[in-house]
């Protein structure tokens, strides 16, 4: 299947809108030794990286969802989620002293 990194990019957006909730700017770059799109989303100095391969990005392309893209994508949000809420209680902590 033929496309471009911006279409599947711009696929992956479409499809897991939690992304840009997540105030999350993804980049992807194909990997040919392991034939996967290598996906860092970055969020203020921080990064974390997923891996799509490439039949299941094929598959995204044709609008079905991959599980093992969403479970990676699950425990980055998490991670991020994670770091919010300890900001917040530093923050908190802070503001009481």
């Amino acid at each position: 299947m033929g496309y471009t990194q911006v279409a599947l990019e711009d696929k992956i957006l479409e499809m897991y809108p939690e992304i840009r909730k997540y105030g999350l700017s993804p980049r992807l770059s194909f990997d040919e030794d392991k034939n996967a799109w290598i996906i860092k989303f970055k969020k203020d100095h921080r990064e974390f990286t997923a891996c799509l391969d490439k039949e299941d990005a094929d598959a995204c392309m044709d609008n079905t969802y991959c599980e093992a893209f969403e479970s990676e994508l699950k425990k980055i949000l998490g991670q991020v989620e994670e770091k919010k809420l300890t900001k917040h209680v530093k923050e908190a902590d802070a503001g009481r002293s």
